[in-house]
C-alpha cells in the first residue's frame, strides 16, 4: 500500500467533507450537510472525528438568528488531503499501467 494512503481520511464521508472544505474558507455546517447528503447527526460524528485528528476546525457562534456552526480545513487537514489524493493518483496510474501491459 502507498505510504501516503490515509485509511482514516479514506472513509467516504470524511473524504467528502475535507474535499468540500479544501477550496473554501469557513463553511456553514448546513451547507456541508446538504452538499455531502447526510444527516446532522452523521455529519456531526464525522466532523468530531476530523476535528479530533486535527483535520478540521469547528467554530460555533450565536447571533440573533440562532446558533451557527462553521467548519474550516486546517493546514494539517489540507496536507493530509493532498498526500492522500497523490496516493490515489499513484494507485490509479499503477492500475492503468498494469492494464496496458496485459
Amino acid at each position: 500500500m502507498d505510504p501516503d494512503f490515509d485509511e482514516f481520511l479514506h472513509v467516504p464521508a470524511r473524504l467528502s467533507v475535507v474535499a468540500l472544505l479544501a477550496p473554501a474558507d469557513w463553511v456553514e455546517f448546513g451547507f456541508v450537510r446538504d452538499a455531502v447528503g447526510t444527516s446532522d447527526s452523521a455529519l456531526s460524528k464525522q466532523v468530531a472525528s476530523l476535528a479530533d485528528a486535527g483535520y478540521v476546525q469547528v467554530r460555533k457562534t450565536r447571533n440573533h438568528t440562532g446558533r451557527h456552526t462553521h467548519l474550516l480545513l486546517t493546514p494539517h487537514g489540507r496536507q493530509a488531503l493532498q498526500r492522500h489524493a497523490a496516493a490515489l493518483e499513484r494507485i490509479v496510474a499503477a492500475a492503468r499501467a498494469a492494464g496496458a501491459s496485459s
